[in-house]
């Protein structure tokens, strides 16, 4: 009698496995130029390592030894680490960090992640320079054909106080040390950066607020501002790479969605909502979404059923799903 055949059991992909093969599908198909000391193995491992340790703000592990928690999407986890490999990062060496909103995760820049995208689009980039200027400094800069460059900034160690910041500056260098692009910031233009974050550092009277990241590590947050500025002006400058971009654009985008989540949450759920497909075809990587901006909490249904009436009345977006894994 003939026994019945079995089909061997299914082996659920892992989102490194997913990731992995849409990475080698870019670069076979020319859409993703990676640097060449950039591995991706590496970077994969290390995130993989870094997301098993990774937490939302009740402590709840996104993953433990491997294995999806359920705290955040599978989507969202396959395109914060395509985000990461896109861009060239790599989160062991402190180029970029995940931050867990609600059930979503990203993967945002550190200023290191900053300056080595712009390195990847511009070879000539072999160095950079950056400080804060504090009061008491002797700091001066010249104009050269429209180009700002930074003469001298000579400092005492008694100025050195986050409360006495002026301005900041950053350079990106070539082999010799010279100048390709300089960005000076005063504080002033600072503030006024900072001011437009949706983490809202600055309070009504224009303050930056003490307890907020920016007022703890005003240097710090000084320099990533300027930093990121310097870099953007390079990326977008030199970069016709359209994937980049796109991934470049969809992180920052995401970052202040997120921003404005976390910011809901504080309030006890009041305002906003953001919505974020849940789940993805097996495979699948989520398009760069377009920015929105958000809707205040009086715009917004109470209920489910209010909601359906509204949508009915194409008055709110209908939650968008895609189908799961």
């Amino acid at each position: 009698m003939a026994t019945e055949k079995k089909n061997p059991p299914t082996v659920e992909k892992s989102v490194v496995d997913i990731v992995s093969e849409k990475v080698s599908e870019f670069l076979k198909s020319g859409q993703l130029d990676l640097p060449k000391n950039y591995s991706v193995d590496n970077a994969l491992k290390s995130a993989y390592l870094i997301l098993n340790t990774v937490e939302d703000k009740d402590k709840n592990k996104v993953m433990v030894d491997g294995k999806l928690t359920g705290v955040c999407t599978k989507a969202s986890i396959a395109n914060a680490i395509l985000d990461m490999v896109v861009q060239g990062l790599n989160p062991g060496k402190k180029q970029c960090y995940f931050i867990v909103y609600g059930k979503t995760i990203s993967c945002q820049r550190s200023y290191f992640g900053s300056m080595a995208v712009a390195e990847m689009v511009n070879p000539a980039i072999k160095d950079w320079g950056y400080n804060v200027v504090y009061d008491g400094d002797k700091f001066s800069y010249g104009i050269h054909n429209g180009k700002a460059s930074v003469i001298e900034h000579e400092q005492k160690l008694e100025n050195i106080d986050k409360a006495k910041i002026l301005a900041a500056y950053a350079m990106a260098l070539d082999r010799d040390g010279n100048p390709i692009k300089t960005e000076i910031m005063t504080i002033e233009e600072i503030h006024k950066a900072w001011s437009m974050s949706k983490m809202k550092p600055i309070d009504d009277k224009g303050e930056v607020k003490p307890e907020s990241t920016h007022g703890r590590f005003a240097r710090d947050m000084a320099l990533k501002t300027v930093i990121n500025k310097t870099a953007k002006f390079i990326i977008n400058a030199s970069s016709d790479n359209a994937l980049l971009l796109e991934r470049i654009n969809r992180a920052e985008d995401l970052a202040d969605e997120a921003a404005v989540q976390m910011e809901i949450e504080d309030k006890a759920n009041k305002g906003s909502v953001i919505m974020i497909p849940d789940e993805l075809k097996e495979g699948e990587v989520e398009p760069p979404e377009k920015k929105t901006e958000p809707q205040s909490a009086s715009d917004l249904p109470s209920s489910e059923e209010e909601r359906a009436t509204l949508e009915k009345k194409g008055m709110v977006p209908k939650e968008q799903k895609i189908p799961g894994f």
